[in-house]
């Protein structure tokens, strides 16, 4: 019985390595810090802002449980290996501060719509009609054509972000960040989609 109990825990440790591992491969901390530095810049956002976004994001760190923090202690110490193995995480190179740029300089042609809540936010970092209704019909054609080349902008920006740090295989991850950050980022009365599809507006 004592067999079968030192096997579970220790199949169960096992386990949480694997992900502990899995997470610093993948450096989302660092790769969320980016994020939040490029859309603050695209959208235009104020530094007041990213102070207080750092605010909440220590007194978040503080209200961390005593689990989490003996848990975390545990698996570093049995796992010292996988700190070292934690890669730098590289957001600027000229191809994206070239699309960071160009999405900047687009923004201001987008604000309106975000505003009106004809465009919004999707669950795939993309934007899209929310509100066809609110876009006059003179307008419709270019509306299109500024969502179709933020689209195109974004979707490149995530591939250059994942090939400057030479992982072509993280792009989802990096998309998934971005994909939050942009909700986070929006503007109060703004639309974005939820997990499900469905629109919600901030």
């Amino acid at each position: 019985m004592k067999v079968l109990r030192i096997g579970s825990m220790l199949a169960t440790l096992l386990f949480l390595a694997a992900c502990v591992t899995i997470n610093i491969y993948f450096p989302a901390a660092q790769a969320e810090e980016a994020a939040e530095r490029i859309v603050d810049d695209i959208l235009g956002k104020q530094k007041q802002q990213e102070e207080q976004n750092k605010d909440e994001k220590k007194s978040s760190s503080l209200n961390q449980s005593l689990f989490q923090t003996i848990a975390s202690g545990t698996l570093e110490f049995l796992i010292p290996s996988a700190q070292a193995a934690q890669p730098d995480f590289n957001a600027s190179s000229p191809a994206i501060r070239k699309l960071q740029a160009s999405m900047k300089s687009r923004n201001s042609a987008l604000t309106p719509h975000y505003n009106s809540g004809a465009v919004g936010f999707t669950r795939d970092a993309m934007i899209a009609v929310h509100d066809a209704a609110a876009i006059p019909l003179k307008d419709r054609n270019k509306v299109q054509g500024l969502i179709s080349s933020e689209n195109s902008d974004r979707d490149a920006l995530y591939r250059a972000i994942a090939d400057a740090n030479g992982h072509p295989e993280w792009e989802p991850e990096i998309r998934a960040t971005f994909a939050r950050t942009w909700v986070e980022k929006a503007s109060r009365g703004w639309w974005y989609q939820n997990a499900s599809g469905g629109w919600v507006q901030k």
